[in-house]
């Protein structure tokens, strides 16, 4: 049996091999490939050759053709094999400019590539150039190993150098496994465990401390039982408000589930409501509901969606200036997803906090929890949708998608 294996997996690694040689055969360039670690280099020209104990001291690519291919054709040809590979991968050339974005790359960071390409790496990855690694590979002519990423994005950054016949830079390869979701999943764990905390060590004494100022309203002099009423209570109600949030954000809960037409909630409901606190407040709200959206179902429970929005448009009122602020509500049918957008004109949210937006108890306010977008984060995805945020100077852009209702939903 063990023989049987062995047999079996030589023949895989074999099929693998003749996959590899052929794909390489196909490149339309003669190349070198060194990899020191291996000791091995691969040489491409009318044919591929694979040499053993080779001496090189880096890692490199170089392009060997006499007749030069266009760079701009090999990256054509390579573009729909990178973009089936899950993570981040992105080419630029000697001016630091995008050459090449695969489609995870370009999806991950909310961009459209047909607008990076072409454009400085420092408009696609929104940090200093002193951050930037594929740069630094650039300045020092030096790969970059395995190395963690701790700045708006986490994860593991490579990059590789591949270099023309003069032995002059073509582009700088960049390979990022992008990790922002676990780093998330670590968030939410310590949510949980200090949530845990919290609603065993303070809930249910303030819901003690609560009975009793209710019972001794009857017995203090007017003025005492007054102040219990409108400043103690409150504040006890406020403080169980902040923990039943924060419960809700760390721990899954119950998902309430129903069924809602698109038009219907967000022109009948909550443009019911929006518009009139919007006429107190010099606030213009518009709705923009597509025709092919307008009828389209998605599931959710009203009144938590609803919350949603209304933090939304609380948070929008607090970036208002003197003048009218401008809203728009929009969907979209956009495939199997109902495209929504939020939009405002005031403030915006500055570039260094915009990455924060979401944590637990970060706010820029002196009034607030700092739970608001947390919370709608965490509504909705208990709907499996997403949520995320743009913002300038010129306003603010929250973009949700929420999974179009089929039918084959449990509710």
């Amino acid at each position: 049996m063990i023989i049987n294996h062995n047999i079996k997996e030589m023949e895989q690694l074999k099929q693998e091999l003749s996959f590899y040689k052929r794909f390489v055969s196909l490149l339309p360039f003669s190349f070198t490939y060194s990899d020191p670690e291996l000791r091995m280099k691969l040489t491409k020209d009318e044919n591929v050759n694979l040499i053993k104990n080779s001496t090189a001291n880096n890692r490199e690519l170089k392009i060997t053709s006499t007749h030069r291919v266009p760079f701009e054709e090999i990256e054509i040809f390579l573009n729909e094999i990178l973009d089936v590979v899950p993570h981040h991968i992105v080419f630029i050339n000697s001016e630091g400019i995008v050459t090449l974005c695969n489609a995870q790359a370009a999806i991950d960071l909310h961009v459209d590539r047909e607008n990076v390409v072409g454009k400085h790496l420092r408009e696609l990855l929104q940090i200093p150039d002193e951050q930037i690694k594929m740069l630094e590979t650039l300045r020092t002519g030096m790969p970059i190993i395995n190395q963690e990423i701790l700045d708006k994005n986490y994860g593991i950054i490579n990059t590789r150098l591949i270099k023309n016949y003069e032995g002059k830079i073509e582009r700088v390869v960049g390979v990022f496994r992008f990790l922002n979701h676990i780093k998330e999943a670590e968030k939410q764990t310590l949510a949980s465990r200090i949530a845990a905390g919290i609603a065993h060590e303070i809930r249910n004494p303030l819901t003690t401390v609560r009975g009793f100022l209710q019972l001794l309203q009857g017995r203090v002099d007017e003025e005492t039982a007054e102040m219990f009423q409108s400043l103690l209570i409150p504040e006890i109600d406020r403080a169980n408000k902040i923990i039943t949030d924060f419960l809700r954000i760390s721990k899954p809960g119950t998902v309430k589930r129903e069924i809602l037409e698109v038009k219907d909630f967000f022109i009948d409901y909550l443009g019911h409501f929006l518009n009139s606190d919007a006429l107190l407040h010099n606030v213009n709200i518009t709705y923009k509901i597509s025709e092919e959206s307008a009828g389209s179902f998605f599931v959710g429970d009203r009144e938590e969606l609803f919350q949603v929005f209304s933090n939304l448009y609380r948070n929008s009122l607090q970036a208002k200036d003197d003048s009218t602020m401008e809203i728009m509500i929009s969907t979209e049918l956009i495939g199997s997803k109902i495209f929504i957008e939020f939009v405002d004109n005031g403030l915006g949210i500055e570039p260094n906090l915009l990455q924060h937006v979401f944590d637990p108890f970060f706010t820029t306010k002196d009034e607030g929890t700092g739970l608001g977008l947390s919370v709608s984060k965490k509504i909705i995805e208990n709907y499996h949708g997403t949520m995320n945020v743009q913002s300038s100077p010129l306003g603010t852009r929250f973009l949700i998608y929420l999974p179009v209702y089929t039918g084959n939903l449990p509710l």
